[in-house]
């Protein structure tokens, strides 16, 4: 890792990834230094997501360790509600929570987490309450109908709300201050002019 490099951020890429889902969290977290690395079920075949964009992982699961990361983000796609194939991503989900690393999920993934025993107790939210309490998990009472929820070390967001997520993973990993990532958020959600100049003078002193 370069001294330059803030901490690396794993993304997850399956078959049928839902692709707008995490574009503004990468984007940004690269832009703010973090280096992004995709990571799959074997780094030697190649994923297609729902957008028909085709991405070569850059390592596989099984050797991703959380002591190497900053952050796991796990996107939504079809395969989550198709049977149990991405059901090792969410046991490598329980590895980072167990080991106090971030993990971000969005979509179907919040689904994943749900069979996976890891949203009770938890508060969390997802596309709806009678989505995820198809999964038969134990978590309904900590359902909370909202854009994005953050629990100490997990995040979660329903599919409509890729920027909400994102600002989320950026208050967890202090990406910008406070005053700052109101202005992005307003800019980037709400369409409000009056925070890009918010932005651009943070961008220009380098005080973001």
């Amino acid at each position: 890792m370069s001294d330059t490099t803030r901490g690396i951020v794993h993304l997850a890429v399956y078959d049928t990834y839902a692709d707008w889902e995490t574009g503004h969290t990468t984007a940004h977290l690269a832009q703010r230094g973090y280096e992004i690395r995709t990571v799959a079920l074997s780094a030697g075949t190649t994923v297609t997501t729902m957008g028909g964009v085709r991405i070569q992982p850059d390592l596989a699961l099984a050797d991703l360790d959380p002591a190497d990361s900053s952050l796991l983000i796990l996107t939504g796609a079809h395969l989550w509600d198709a049977g149990d194939s991405l059901a090792p991503f969410a046991a490598k989900a329980r590895a980072f929570l167990e080991a106090g690393v971030p993990v971000a999920a969005i979509c179907g993934a919040t689904a994943g987490l749900a069979r996976e025993g890891l949203l009770d107790g938890r508060t969390h939210t997802s596309a709806a309450p009678y989505y995820l309490a198809q999964t038969g998990y134990e978590g309904g009472e900590g359902y909370v109908e909202a854009d994005a929820v953050t629990d100490g070390d997990l995040i979660t967001a329903g599919p409509t709300e890729p920027v909400a997520f994102a600002r989320e993973v950026f208050a967890r990993l202090d990406t910008y201050k406070p005053d700052v990532l109101d202005a992005w958020y307003r800019l980037f959600h709400d369409s409000d002019a009056s925070a890009f100049p918010v932005l651009a003078a943070a961008a220009e002193t380098g005080d973001a």
